[in-house]
């Protein structure tokens, strides 16, 4: 048992820990850890920890309860696949909550702050870059606006842009939006050769809602067709010719789901994270919905599915972009995710004769794992895989350098075939 492991050890840390002060403000109570047969933790006075071994039923308590060999790998200075973070271990048992549900979500960073605080340092942890522009100098995309009919009302989309060759059009993730992609924008190896276009959805970033309907009186769920209808009439108001689409989470499922309904439309499709069906309750994300839980607890858990040793500033990059979007944007997105998609019947109908198809799977992503991925690319035929090492959900943002490795092979073949 690490010597750290103590509860004075823990408030310590808490204490100077700016990270941990900030996500366990108001919070009076404290967290347990129940380590085997030994228990660290701390007491809470609205936010200000204090060494000590809170009551596991006491009120404003969180109490995780787990062998000490799931807490030698939670706790590792890099923690093994799906170790990472509680998103995963929680869920499938290995460590037991102890706390009202609505308490856990409000808290949940601050219980995920003290475990990283209680990790030794991982010396091979990537390093985001540090090259600072010259002030007043821009970045390679411009934006714009474009406006699109989607089922018979007006959209005002906002996308922007950079290079040259063939067009790629790329999705961001559920309840995000296209500044996920910014750094492709600045490698002269791909804007050369390929015009990318990376848009927001409607009701995320700069697309705003309609004016018109009043989408404020309802829930907001994101529908397959109305998904499919996003990437197909975007492409046809930009007149690109067979451009390929590059989506990630969300949009990597609707990259397979675009090959399937719209070969004609893309030369190929690049699926990040995709795979033929989630499985997943939506009815069970409540605190996704619960007006008493902040923003904070979604970017929280997406942290949860990155590579502990992708470099922090962009995880924390990443994680920001989930705290700054509409509340609603996320959930609703779910609805496709969990519930409206589902390949596992069809997928072999897609022909890759016609439509290119590529999945890429993180290896330390638990949501869409690499092993739904691989299951994808076995039910269509002439498609390819690779898992990614060392990135999880979200690869574009969390690691760019090390997913540039994976995309760059399948951006080449797709030149390939163009010039075949």
């Amino acid at each position: 048992m690490q010597p750290s492991w103590n509860s004075q050890a823990l408030a310590a840390l808490c204490l100077a820990d700016g990270e941990f002060r900030l996500a366990a403000r108001f919070w009076t109570g404290g967290l347990r850890l129940e380590i085997g047969e030994r228990v660290v933790g701390v007491v809470l006075t609205d936010g200000v920890p204090a060494a000590g071994s809170p009551e596991r039923d006491a009120a404003g308590v969180i109490t995780l309860t787990a062998a000490g060999l799931v807490w030698e790998r939670l706790l590792a200075a890099r923690p093994p696949r799906f170790y990472n973070d509680l998103f995963s271990v929680v869920g499938s048992r290995e460590v037991i909550l102890g706390a009202d549900g609505l308490l856990y979500a409000q808290y949940y960073p601050a219980v995920m702050r003290a475990l990283e605080l209680l990790r030794p340092e991982d010396p091979d942890q990537a390093i985001a870059s540090t090259a600072t522009a010259l002030s007043g100098s821009f970045d390679s995309p411009t934006g714009r606006y474009v406006h699109l009919e989607l089922e018979g009302q007006d959209y005002r989309l906002y996308f922007e842009e950079a290079g040259t060759g063939i067009p790629v059009l790329l999705q961001h993730t559920a309840g995000a939006h296209g500044s996920q992609w910014r750094h492709l924008f600045e490698r002269r190896e791909i804007t050369d050769h390929f015009r990318l276009i990376a848009y927001d959805l409607p009701f995320h970033g700069k697309s705003l809602p309609p004016v018109g309907p009043k989408w404020w009186a309802s829930e907001y769920k994101l529908k397959a067709g109305f998904l499919r209808s996003v990437p197909v009439t975007l492409a046809r108001t930009l007149g690109l010719e067979r451009p390929v689409f590059m989506g990630c989470s969300v949009g990597g499922l609707l990259a397979l789901d675009l090959a399937l309904q719209h070969p004609e439309v893309f030369r190929a499709v690049i699926s990040l994270e995709g795979a033929l069906n989630i499985e997943g309750d939506l009815e069970s994300l409540t605190g996704f919905w619960d007006p008493r839980v902040s923003n904070e607890y979604k970017a929280r858990l997406m942290n949860g599915l990155m590579s502990p040793i992708s470099p922090e500033a962009y995880r924390k990059e990443t994680s920001q972009v989930y705290s700054a979007g509409w509340p609603p944007a996320f959930l609703g997105d779910l609805y496709y995710y969990l519930v409206d998609y589902d390949l596992r019947e069809t997928a072999a109908r897609i022909n890759t004769n016609t439509v290119g198809v590529h999945i890429l799977s993180g290896e330390y992503d638990a949501s869409g794992t690499a092993e739904l991925g691989r299951a994808a690319h076995e039910a269509i035929p002439g498609s390819t895989w690779a898992r990614m090492d060392g990135v999880g959900h979200f690869p574009m943002s969390e690691n760019p350098d090390a997913f540039l490795g994976y995309l760059l092979p399948v951006l080449e073949t797709i030149r390939c075939r163009a010039c075949a």
